[in-house]
């Protein structure tokens, strides 16, 4: 028979050896580095444990390299080494309910359906874009990253398609009809619409799939030193302080002009609110001027200071917005162009407006002339087209409004003047309304698509609206 080593079974039957630490009695010192050995047996146990659970069947006490330590350490050692080691950060606090929570939540699951969202767009970040800035100032845990983004895509593909299919819009109306469909209003009626619900007050318990906010306080009172309630007065002077319009003169009964609207104010023609000082330095958008409007000091974990007490309250209204926002920024990151601009034709570009009533002409008749005479057009002329109970006490003329042969405009009225106005406004909405062919529209963004996109096709541009 072949002679087996007892050293070798030894080897294979005995446990692995605790690794221990021992003071060396020829040292002067009566303990040695208890840090470092520590960390030293930290390495080597968790080396064994690799071994053990990759290389199964094999010997396992041979592999582990042996090394005098002590028996045992105690719990407080363990512990010092794991925080110094592996250097654990204590999790950040939470003003809202945590991503794991949004897996499990019902709410949030059938939203995702109901708003028929990709796959690629995970509840988590759906449930970030439920989370406002009031109830949770960090820009890392709320939607306003997505809502920055999902606003510009939101005001573009808005405004190329009204420039593209109603190229003669003036610009009162083109910024009255993006505010309409972009609008804080109508998105606040399309989260209503989603059957997103609001919670009372934001917190840590409250379901995901709801929309959390610090409400604002009921009340508007009068700015001090005007007549003038402060919640009626955007971008006025307000405790002392002003809200940043990003103009010379950011008085509220400073006169704005159209030019100024496009130039200094949002995609509405609405003063903008928190802009920083054309003479404030840094210049606006320097990367210290980014850091310092996002940062604010940080603890000692590295954690920043701000809480939900540092921030202002603010309305369901716009909370709704920027949800909504949020929603389409999120997709675009996750899903692709395509995919938000598919969102933005289902969920916005649905909605039926009613373009024809957003015309307030002063002096119709007017307008109408100076339209001719640029358009190298006969002067327009009314003509009485019926009439019927012109002695009665309730008349009624029917008027057109005639450029040579060519009838622009008819409307009926209780008088020949009133009919003969209401048809020059209809000449100038029908000048304004005018929309090319379907097939000859072509958006800029159907051209990025890349393969499976339209081919481009030169756009109508208008000279302008008529100037009075």
């Amino acid at each position: 028979m072949k002679r087996v080593r007892i050293e070798r079974i030894a080897s294979q039957l005995q446990p692995p050896l605790r690794l221990s630490l021992q003071s060396c009695p020829f040292t002067s010192q009566t303990t040695a580095p208890r840090k470092e050995l520590q960390r030293r047996q930290y390495h080597i146990q968790r080396q064994w444990q690799g071994q053990k659970h990759t290389v199964i069947g094999k010997r396992r006490a041979s592999n582990v390299v042996a090394a005098e330590q002590p028996e045992s350490i105690d719990d407080s050692a363990s512990a010092t080494l794991f925080e110094d080691d592996v250097s654990v950060r204590p999790r950040p606090p939470l003003y809202a309910p945590s991503y794991k929570k949004s897996l499990h939540s019902a709410k949030l699951a059938a939203l995702h359906s109901r708003l028929s969202l990709p796959s690629k767009l995970p509840l988590p970040t759906l449930a970030r874009c439920l989370i406002d800035p009031s109830a949770d100032p960090r820009p890392g845990y709320n939607n306003a990253p997505f809502s920055v983004l999902g606003q510009d895509l939101l005001g573009y593909h808005t405004t190329e398609y009204l420039t593209c299919h109603y190229p003669r819009l003036p610009m009162s109306v083109l910024f009255a009809a993006q505010y309409a469909y972009v609008g804080s209003a109508a998105l606040a009626n399309v989260r209503s619409e989603w059957g997103v619900e609001v919670v009372a007050a934001p917190g840590q318990e409250v379901d995901p799939g709801l929309l959390q906010l610090k409400r604002e306080v009921p009340g508007n009172s009068l700015a001090e030193g005007t007549d003038r309630r402060m919640k009626d007065m955007p971008g006025v002077r307000k405790l002392g302080g002003i809200l940043g319009t990003g103009r010379a003169n950011a008085e509220w009964n400073y006169r704005r002009g159209m030019s100024g609207r496009v130039v200094h104010d949002d995609e509405f023609g609405d003063l903008q609110s928190g802009m920083p000082s054309p003479d404030s330095q840094p210049y606006p958008g320097s990367a210290l001027a980014e850091s310092a409007a996002l940062g604010g000091e940080t603890t000692e974990d590295g954690f920043s200071q701000l809480t939900p007490a540092d921030t202002d309250a603010t309305t369901v209204e716009s909370a709704s917005a920027s949800f909504v926002r949020a929603v389409t920024g999120a997709l675009y990151l996750h899903a692709g162009a395509s995919a938000a601009k598919g969102f933005h034709r289902d969920h916005i570009l649905s909605r039926h407006l009613q373009l024809e009533k957003m015309f307030n002409f002063t002096h119709p008749t007017r307008d109408l002339s100076r339209l001719c005479a640029r358009e190298n057009f006969e002067p327009p002329v009314a003509r009485l087209i019926s009439e019927t109970g012109r002695l009665s006490r309730t008349p009624v003329f029917v008027v057109g409004v005639y450029s040579g042969e060519n009838l622009l405009g008819e409307a009926a009225g209780a008088s020949l003047n009133e009919a003969r106005v209401r048809a020059a406004g209809q000449a100038l909405r029908s000048w304004y309304l005018y929309s090319p062919p379907v097939n000859d529209v072509v958006l800029p963004s159907d051209v990025e698509e890349g393969k499976g996109g339209k081919v481009w096709k030169a756009q109508m541009i208008d000279v302008g609206e008529i100037v009075t």
